[in-house]
């Protein structure tokens, strides 16, 4: 079971004060929590890839490779990289240089990402939406696979007999699909043989259960070996010293993440009640002490077969000890108890 870290480094106001800290300063910090994920024995952290004012990660890459000369163990990864608007033949440069600063720890988790900016920005088509990801994956896992590379597609110029350097440490490097909760995606997925993300945010973790069944009918189907894939959870989440008080604090900055998203999207207002409801055993927040969200990620692992579990933190702008506190717990506390439970369960 594996445990770690997801952030799309935000910079969203003080939902108190009002204050806005700089992208230049959010992502410092971000590269100090890595550090310390790494040094508390967590598994993974991830950054996610945006194109927008209050997210400061518009090159995953860069962060993740700022951290990997202080890093010894942890795994570095996107979360996601929006594929569908990149150039593959980038993305895997930049991911193998990670690779080889970090001796063999970088990971590329790919998605068509839910936010769009990047589309217009780029200069792609959104009615290209699904089409671009498709083909995109297809030359990234050819790069991958192959040191020279021989590729046609209908959205970049072909590649003839061209080698893309540098190679990295892993062979192959890991690619993982980041989902929504799609069932195209995941079907999509295991019949490449690639290990599954899921971005649980909502509603009730168990309800995902399905489609880790349908993961591995699709590993099974096209001739994979369905134990050696692994299924991620994305999931927000903060821990504190008590229950109440990580509530309390993550709450604002959660609210007003998701009222600012509500309105562009069309969402209905976030409340108390709906912060309270999620955070309850069978809700999507993984929110409380060490003890209740090791008991969360723990249901996890058992009703829906999840082997790799990324707490989301913060969501918003949080002061930045508090978000290092959480981290500490996470591996301290927190993984130790889930590691030592699964293993006790598993060995039944």
């Amino acid at each position: 079971m594996e445990i770690g870290i997801s952030t799309f480094v935000e910079t969203t106001p003080d939902p108190k004060t009002g204050e806005v800290i700089s992208h230049a300063q959010r992502i410092r910090e971000v590269v100090e929590e890595i550090v310390l994920a790494d040094s508390v024995g967590l598994d993974v952290f991830g950054v996610g890839e945006h194109h927008r004012e209050d997210f400061a990660a518009s090159n995953p890459a860069i962060i993740l490779a700022a951290a990997a000369s202080q890093t010894k163990n942890i795994r570095l990864t996107s979360a996601v990289t929006v594929l569908s608007s990149a150039d593959p033949v980038r993305v895997f440069q930049d991911f193998a240089t990670v690779d080889g600063i970090s001796n063999g720890r970088a990971e590329i988790m790919a998605g068509r990402g839910s936010f769009i900016e990047s589309f217009p920005l780029f200069g792609y088509d959104l009615k290209d939406y699904d089409e671009l990801f498709e083909e995109k994956l297809e030359l990234l896992l050819n790069i991958r696979d192959s040191e020279i590379v021989n590729w046609k597609g209908g959205h970049r110029p072909a590649i003839q007999n061209r080698g893309v350097y540098p190679r990295p440490v892993q062979d192959p490097l890991p690619v993982w699909i980041g989902s929504g909760g799609n069932s195209d995606s995941v079907i999509r997925a295991g019949i490449l043989g690639l290990p599954l993300v899921l971005a649980i945010i909502g509603g009730q973790p168990t309800q995902f259960a399905p489609l880790v069944q349908l993961y591995k009918k699709a590993l099974a189907h096209a001739g994979h070996d369905v134990n050696k894939f692994q299924v991620g959870s994305h999931s927000h989440g903060f821990i504190a010293e008590n229950t109440e008080v990580a509530a309390d604090k993550f709450f604002p900055s959660t609210q007003y993440v998701m009222n600012k998203l509500g309105k562009e999207r069309g969402w209905g207002p976030y409340t108390r009640a709906s912060f309270d409801a999620a955070r309850s055993f069978e809700g999507a927040l993984y929110v409380g002490d060490s003890s209740t969200v090791a008991e969360k990620i723990i249901h996890l692992r058992k009703n829906v077969g999840i082997t790799r579990f990324m707490l989301h933190v913060p969501v918003g702008s949080m002061p930045h000890d508090d978000v290092m506190k959480a981290i500490e717990l996470l591996g301290k506390e927190v993984a130790p108890k889930v590691r030592e439970e699964v293993a006790k369960w598993e060995d039944k």
